[in-house]
């Protein structure tokens, strides 16, 4: 998918500059001064995002019996944040135009960081629901402000590679503050589970704002709400920015049913797991680590349509692996899950940071909202179909999700198609 331009710049600052010519000087690259700073601070953020953002999606058969709600109810805690944070990117990243992506990384982690403190003390439900709402509205600040990040300080020819370590991080926050939770759960409660996370959250910042280097081809613009509506209306007329956010929405809708169900389906029969094991099972959150940094290669091989075609493949035969009521086939089923849907979202996420070639910050924030409603729709849907049909019901949500991906996909081969035989025949 090349980049595309989608009509003249707008000026709404910075993240409205066109992309940098590859070898400008001075900008981040592989093996260059401040390049690995820059990845591990990154990766850090990206952790701290995902441990708190779903830190208690591993808990919920806790909180359930500890509350004594229903699973769709309990699912709440976790779709009121990626809700939230749903809402919230798109404001979020045109506020990090005036004040800097650095500044507004760092006050978004401090107040998720802080209300993470918080959240084990919520006497019930409600006020658990609201606290993590807030959580995820404050975190909204950290992902299209990384986005616009990378895209301005690194090399657009290293762009993806920087991106699916940032994605990489992602999947290591989702493992480590599940699997953390779940064994302090284990032995401590529920709330003892979310304030071991909120502890991980704050070290994960902590080294955040230690190594991040400063930003260097960032300038700060005038807030200009005229001049953001009609960015914003430019990427939502672009045809392949709404494929891609299609495709980011429809990849995490498939995510968030199957890792919001799964810690009810192994804590039932005939697995009757404990909560320390039902978070170990996070650990295949590595996979995701692997899949999403070789995002880039994958791309080199098999263009980006191809790769996503193999992220969808991968994540099919996970779900229908996942029906077998054997638990080595299910974790095999949710290996392949994770593997496909991280290898999508890191294809998807870097398409769209080098198509935007204008408004770059809210072409990244419209993903990410995209992409965070599909993690809440995933979720409630997820946790509805379970407690109305059973684990099958639940899958069924993930398969019509995929075949949503294929169809935005296989449109998208016809355009190109379309677009190359109209050029083959303007200029013979």
């Amino acid at each position: 998918m090349p980049p595309v331009h989608t009509g003249a710049p707008v000026t709404t600052g910075a993240s409205t500059a066109p992309f940098p010519a590859p070898e400008a000087a001075g900008r981040l690259s592989p093996g260059g001064p401040g390049y690995r700073r820059m990845s591990l601070a990154l990766f850090a953020a990206g952790l701290a995002t995902f441990a708190l953002l779903y830190s208690t999606q591993a808990l919920l058969p806790a909180i359930s019996a500890g509350l004594g709600v229903t699973a769709g109810q309990a699912s709440w805690t976790v779709s009121a944040a990626t809700g939230a944070l749903a809402l919230l990117v798109l404001p979020l990243s045109a506020l990090s135009d005036r004040f800097g992506r650095t500044r507004m990384m760092t006050w978004s982690l401090a107040v998720a960081v802080a209300v993470g403190l918080l959240v084990p003390f919520a006497p019930d439900l409600d006020t658990l629901v609201v606290l993590r709402a807030v959580q995820g509205a404050a975190i909204a600040g950290v992902p299209a402000s990384a986005m616009a990040y990378l895209a301005e300080e690194v090399r657009p020819k290293a762009l993806i590679g920087a991106v699916g370590l940032f994605v990489a991080g992602n999947s290591v926050g989702g493992m480590t503050g599940r699997l953390v939770s779940g064994w302090a759960a284990q032995l401590g409660g529920w709330r003892v589970g979310l304030a071991a996370v909120g502890v991980l959250g704050l070290v994960c910042a902590v080294v955040f704002r230690v190594l991040l280097p400063r930003a260097r081809f960032f300038s700060a613009s005038a807030l200009e709400p005229r001049a953001l509506g009609r960015t914003v209306a430019g990427h939502l007329k672009n045809p392949l920015l709404l494929r891609l956010y299609g495709i980011g929405a429809l990849f995490m809708t498939v995510f968030g049913a199957v890792y919001t169900v799964i810690g009810y389906r192994l804590a039932e029969e005939p697995f009757h797991l404990g909560q320390g094991v039902i978070g170990s099972v996070f650990l295949i959150y590595l996979v995701g680590t692997a899949s999403s940094a070789a995002a880039g290669r994958l791309v080199g091989r098999l263009g980006r349509r191809g790769a996503l075609y193999l992220a969808v493949s991968t994540t099919t035969a996970g779900l229908l692996l996942s029906l077998a009521d054997d638990l080595a086939l299910i974790l095999a089923g949710l290996v392949l899950i994770t593997a496909g849907f991280f290898a999508g979202h890191a294809v998807a996420s870097s398409a769209v940071s080098r198509t935007a070639v204008t408004g770059r910050a809210q072409a990244s924030a419209l993903y990410q909202s995209a992409y965070y409603a599909g993690s809440s729709l995933g979720g409630t849907l997820g946790a509805v179909a379970f407690h109305a049909a059973g684990w099958p019901a639940t899958v069924l949500v993930g398969l019509v999700a995929v075949l949503g991906v294929v169809s935005i996909t296989l449109y998208g081969s016809r355009v190109a198609r379309a677009e190359r035989r109209l050029v083959l025949r303007t200029t013979q």
